[in-house]
């Protein structure tokens, strides 16, 4: 009976963790292939985790409420296939001779089976610490991205540390010392992005307090800095090994790495015991305190981030769509009757924004360091509310490839299944620019924050009837049109006013033009 690793699959861009929110299948339940076994949550969407193979569920690695890293193993299946790889284990002839080998082949034999006693020698390995080899032959190992090798994920010692921990922690100077000084509250101990991020909440608190940077609070800086002195003299080795009293008490190797920091290994000794920040308290006591929920603490987290990755810039451009409102006035009873589906105002301007992006493609790319990415296919975000009051962007792939029938069945589909949380992980991922339709709460204009890593979002506002001028064959007249405004939000590192400006004016002028004798 061969064990089957099931992974927590990548679930779209910059999702790099999820939290375990039910169990559908307990050990000991029988397992087809593509039933669901548990059910996550993500910044993004929740959704459930499907098996790939069939068999028993044998063993749950996390529990409800967990927090799990994309590519993790979450469960073990037993399933009725043969276990092939001890068979290749079993040459226990030489094991010692064949390193130093005759060829190559026997090499990496050898190689295969030390590393798969390793593995059977420890009863309870640990769950991160997966050897490359025995993924080799699980199925579904394409639903990975590339990972990073297991050594940068794990200390010297063996705590885990997931990468958002550590780029966090490299952004805020935090040292591998400094994080294993962090009490966690997660599986067994770990280190969660909360406890790092209320950790330094409660340092800055701390050192704001004293009035002061945290070097203060310390008593043996004093210590450390008559240590750290004579490293800076150590620039000549042969006059410090002439000095035989002072010199040699602090050996150079083990201050070395201390150095650049004596006094933070210090405070982080007492700062675990605030780590938590103490709760806001009401002075009136009429006051609410609301603790925001997980998808709106990671809604947070990714609009700060675009701020901070991008410098905004928004332009504006007010738009005549009178003859696209009377249009629709005049189709939607026969349109819903043939197709079944409303037809709204989004699909139509999703038209417009493909077209104008066939027209300025570079409006369509994303940034990775100093390179500019060009997105081949047309995938076109689109902000939906949930009755929660959260946010979701569900994508519509290849949108140039559907005509307005289609594209209108595509939004009904997406928005119905976002509201009621039946949204997968494909549906979420992969845009290449988004829309954000704040016309439906009656705003006529706005200011949207960019979808990282995408490097524009259009918001289109209320059709309100206002008086404009109209140029006719008799000469200028005022008349009651029906006006709305289109605002763009751009990145400046790569869209340039011209950019944005001219392409915000070209969804424009595709509603304005529209042909009001148009089948559909």
């Amino acid at each position: 009976m061969a064990k089957y690793q099931l992974l927590l699959p990548k679930m779209g861009e910059s999702v790099a963790e999820a939290t375990v929110i039910k169990w559908i299948k307990n050990p000991g339940d029988k397992v087809n292939a593509d039933d669901a076994v548990m059910e996550i949550a993500t910044d993004k969407v929740d959704s459930d985790v499907p098996s790939p193979v069939a068999g028993r569920l044998v063993e749950q690695l996390y529990k409800e409420n967990d927090v799990v890293q994309v590519g993790a193993v979450i469960a073990i299946i037993e399933t009725d296939e043969p276990e092939a790889a001890p068979a290749i284990v079993q040459p226990e002839s030489t094991p010692e001779v064949k390193p130093a080998g005759e060829s190559k082949i026997a090499e990496s034999t050898y190689h295969e089976t030390v590393q798969f006693k390793e593995i059977e020698k420890t009863p309870e390995p640990e769950l991160n610490e997966i050897q490359s080899e025995s993924l080799a032959g699980i199925p579904g190992l394409d639903q990975l991205g590339q990972k990073s090798s297991p050594a940068s994920l794990f200390k010297s010692e063996g705590r885990f540390y997931s990468p958002l921990v550590r780029n966090i922690a490299a952004q805020e100077g935090i040292s591998i010392d400094e994080l294993d000084s962090i009490s966690g509250t997660g599986s067994e101990g770990r280190l969660t992005k909360d406890d790092l991020l209320n950790y330094l909440q409660a340092k800055t608190s701390t050192a704001a307090q004293n009035g002061q940077p945290s070097a203060s609070v310390s008593t043996p800086p004093a210590e450390a800095v008559k240590v750290a002195e004579p490293v800076k003299e150590a620039q000549p080795v042969a006059e410090k090994v002439n000095t035989p009293v002072q010199d040699p008490q602090p050996v150079p190797q083990p201050v070395i790495p201390a150095s650049p920091e004596p006094v933070k290994t210090e405070v982080t000794k007492t700062a675990p015991v605030e780590q938590r920040p103490v709760p806001a308290t009401s002075v009136t006591g009429t006051d609410e305190i609301i603790e925001m929920d997980r998808m709106r603490r990671l809604i947070a987290d990714h609009m700060v981030m675009s701020k901070q990755t991008s410098p905004h810039v928004t332009s504006f451009v007010e738009a005549d769509v009178t003859n696209l409102v009377l249009w629709r006035e005049k189709v939607k009873n026969s349109f819903e009757k043939r197709e079944g589906e409303k037809i709204t105002f989004t699909p139509i301007f999703i038209e417009a924004v493909v077209k104008a992006i066939k027209d300025f493609p570079m409006i369509n790319v994303s940034v990775n360091g100093t390179q500019i990415i060009k997105k081949a296919a047309i995938n076109i975000s689109m902000a939906t509310a949930l009755p929660s009051g959260n946010l979701i962007v569900p994508v519509i792939k290849k949108a140039d490839e559907l005509n307005l029938v289609g594209l209108t069945k595509a939004v009904n589909d997406l928005a119905n299944r976002a509201r009621i949380g039946k949204l997968q992980p494909d549906d979420v991922k992969d845009g290449t620019f988004t829309i954000t339709n704040v016309g439906s709460f009656g705003n006529v204009m706005g200011t949207p924050i960019i979808n990282q890593p995408q490097v524009a979002i259009l918001a289109v506002g209320a059709i309100k009837k206002k008086p404009a001028v109209i140029e006719t064959k008799e000469g200028d007249m005022i008349a009651i049109r029906h006006m709305m405004f289109l605002s763009l939000s751009y990145d400046h590192r790569v869209v340039d006013g011209a950019l944005g400006g001219s392409f915000v004016r070209r969804v424009a002028d595709y509603l304005e033009k529209w042909d009001s004798s148009r089948e559909v």
